[in-house]
């Protein structure tokens, strides 16, 4: 069995970072950035007023309590420049600060003096004003020209939140890595809603993969079951790279039992078989190969979590790689008990990260690891990665925690103190 580090290595060194395009920012949700993105104007871009009330000209100076001022306008937000004066200015939250005032003094901290028509002509103030007060200056958020995002990063929704505040109308991102994911065996049903005969039963790997795949960043371009069948097999496989598939994953036929058919396939084929078998629980049949036309493959075992660990520690790394993002960041946590481990393995264990009654986070496995167990998925909010000779990982210890997915923070079990 080939070392978790010297298997990933191996993939990553097929795996290049693919070519730029320029999409509009309405559509580049999710998508990763391909070069640094610098801000074309200042954020604010005036001075503005950040109190409904009266804008005022200190000079560096603070206006004293029961100052009486002159109306001299009105400032709505969306007005454009005006020539301040000496006077007050009635103004608007947003509103640009009239040329020469500097400070804002709030509405209900204003004692109108006299009115015409309904509008303030005189004031005097309640409070004393410092200079400066309650004005948003020009570029305070976001300087013209200055760097907001850097290539490599993820366009989340504060992301294109800000470029649209900035004026930015299009970006460049990375092309999606395009993937097609391949489940196969006999017994398997596609349809959740459909009652199982004999040995049968739902093939729930494929739309698993298929929602870790598009939350990572990559388009699924096909999709489909086979049996046991290497001529089926070959026929999917043949219709995922005709769809343009990149990047394919297939659960199941990689061991070594009599239906374990996708090596001997792969090599029909004239694919390089680069990793097969890796000293990980669970998923340690895990198969990795490169056809001949460029396309990498993913062989992932056919248990729940073993496909699950395949695509969560194998295949996202890979997809960074192609995307051009940097190495994954990962937790130190310490372990909340003793934990049992295969020696000389690197176990991938489902686990709930915790904060304690001492106001300290924690890593917690959960019970019932095998790769059967989908409740146990359920109930995580990260993983825990164990690794070494011992076989037993002793609590306080500290360990690696990773989200559920390279894009997903690790979550806190909400409101939980033990």
């Amino acid at each position: 069995m080939m070392a978790y580090a010297d298997a990933l290595q191996r993939m990553l060194a097929c795996a290049h970072v693919l070519p730029a395009e320029t999409v509009a920012l309405e559509d580049a949700a999710g998508r990763v950035l391909a070069r640094d993105v610098d801000s074309p104007q200042s954020l604010p871009p005036f001075d503005n007023s950040a109190m409904d009330g009266f804008a005022l000209r200190c000079d560096g100076v603070a206006m004293a309590a029961s100052t009486e001022l002159e109306v001299q306008g009105w400032q709505a937000a969306g007005d454009d420049a005006s020539a301040g004066g000496q006077g007050a200015w009635e103004i608007m939250t947003g509103a640009r600060m009239p040329d020469g005032l500097d400070s804002v003094i709030p509405v209900e901290q204003v004692r109108v003096v006299s009115s015409a028509a309904g509008r303030p002509q005189r004031i005097a103030l309640l409070q004393s004003v410092t200079p400066g007060q309650f004005v948003r200056l020009r570029g305070q958020d976001v300087g013209s020209g200055e760097t907001v995002l850097t290539a490599g990063s993820s366009l989340s929704l504060n992301a294109c939140t800000l470029l649209h505040a900035t004026g930015v109308g299009q970006v460049e991102v990375r092309a999606q890595p395009q993937v097609a994911v391949i489940s196969t065996g006999r017994e398997l049903v596609t349809d959740a809603g459909q009652a199982l005969g004999g040995g049968q039963i739902r093939d729930s790997n494929r739309p698993y993969l298929v929602g870790r795949l598009q939350a990572a960043g990559a388009r699924v371009v096909w999709q489909g079951v086979v049996g046991d069948d290497v001529a089926a097999f070959d026929v999917a496989l043949q219709t995922a790279l005709d769809a343009g598939a990149q990047l394919v994953l297939s659960t199941g036929a990689v061991s070594q039992g009599r239906y374990d058919f996708i090596p001997d396939a792969l090599r029909a084929r004239g694919a390089t078989i680069h990793v097969h078998k890796v000293a990980i629980r669970p998923g340690k049949p895990l198969l990795f190969a490169q056809l001949p036309g460029g396309t990498l493959y993913f062989g992932l075992p056919g248990n729940p979590v073993s496909a699950a660990v395949g695509q969560r520690f194998f295949v996202e790394p890979v997809l960074r790689r192609l995307l051009g993002m940097a190495a994954e960041a990962t937790l130190q946590l310490p372990l909340r008990a003793d934990v049992r481990k295969p020696a000389g393995m690197r176990f991938h264990a489902r686990a709930r990260v915790e904060l304690g009654a001492d106001g300290q986070l924690s890593a917690r496995v959960l019970a019932g690891q095998e790769s059967f167990r989908l409740m146990s998925m359920l109930q995580a909010n990260a993983w825990v990665v164990l690794d070494g000779e011992d076989e037993v990982a002793r609590a306080g210890t500290p360990v690696q925690v990773q989200g559920w997915g390279h894009r997903d923070p690790v979550r806190l079990a909400a409101m939980e103190v033990s």
